[in-house]
């Protein structure tokens, strides 16, 4: 079991975390505990300045697993919950989480990829709001913020999947590879990430994660405060540097 969720560094200052559960990279009570202490050993790592989530073989992640659902009795609203804090805490991720989402993405896996901040499909990829599919609800609260009102409810009333190309029309994902691209591709951007002045990296996705919840007074203040701090720092010193003697800065996150 400790080697469902696998842990790599294959870029300067990114993270690369594999659903590892054959055959459908569902997320039982165990597994979801091992992802959680994955991000916080990744995240704890400040010399990691973006990280890609992504499954093994043709999964993302199928969500919970079923089998243990049968199982549960009791115990099922403390796992639920747990399944919740997972998900808050992947979305309250210091730094920027891209979704390399190389095959199905049902139910909760579907929720899984929506609390990242970036998205990306194979071809094959598929996506479905399975809630209705197996007597509960799940995504109507993030699905909606990113796609609309009227094709959230088209994909979680039905509970019918949609491919990666439908995916992308929807803005769900922004943009769509080869299967055996899939990875290359999700590390360039996250090293593209990595590769900016942090503490701004950081600043930008808090910001940008409130944007539906602050009031457009509050949203200027919030940035305000946050433009105070970066204008202080190494950081935008060395980028200003960097501008100015057409020289690639070094930064150091302070």
């Amino acid at each position: 079991m400790s080697d469902t969720i696998k842990t790599s560094y294959p870029a300067d200052h990114v993270a690369l975390i594999e659903i590892d559960n054959p055959p459908s990279n569902a997320l039982g009570d165990a597994v979801r505990s091992r992802l959680m202490v994955a991000l916080e050993e990744v995240e704890n790592n400040l010399a990691i300045r973006a990280v890609v989530l992504t499954g093994t073989g043709k999964s993302f992640c199928a969500g919970d697993d079923l089998r243990e659902v049968a199982t549960r009795g009791d115990a099922m609203n403390a796992s639920l919950a747990q399944f919740g804090k997972l998900f808050d805490r992947l979305e309250a991720f210091r730094v920027p989480v891209i979704a390399a989402v190389n095959g199905h993405a049902m139910g909760g896996g579907l929720e899984l990829a929506l609390c990242c901040d970036l998205r990306i499909a194979s071809a094959e990829a598929r996506f479905a709001g399975a809630g209705v599919n197996v007597g509960l609800m799940a995504s109507v609260y993030r699905l909606p913020r990113l796609i609309g009102i009227a094709r959230a409810k088209a994909m979680l009333l039905t509970g019918q999947p949609i491919d990666a190309e439908t995916a992308r029309l929807y803005g769900l994902v922004t943009a769509v590879h080869p299967a055996s691209e899939l990875r290359d591709a999700a590390l360039t951007l996250a090293t593209r990430i990595a590769t900016r002045a942090p503490l701004s990296v950081e600043a930008t996705k808090r910001q940008t994660g409130r944007a539906y919840d602050l009031t457009p007074t509050e949203a200027q203040r919030a940035s305000g405060e946050e433009v105070a701090v970066l204008r202080a720092s190494a950081d935008h010193r060395a980028a200003v540097d960097g501008f100015l003697n057409k020289r690639t800065p070094s930064f150091t996150r302070s």
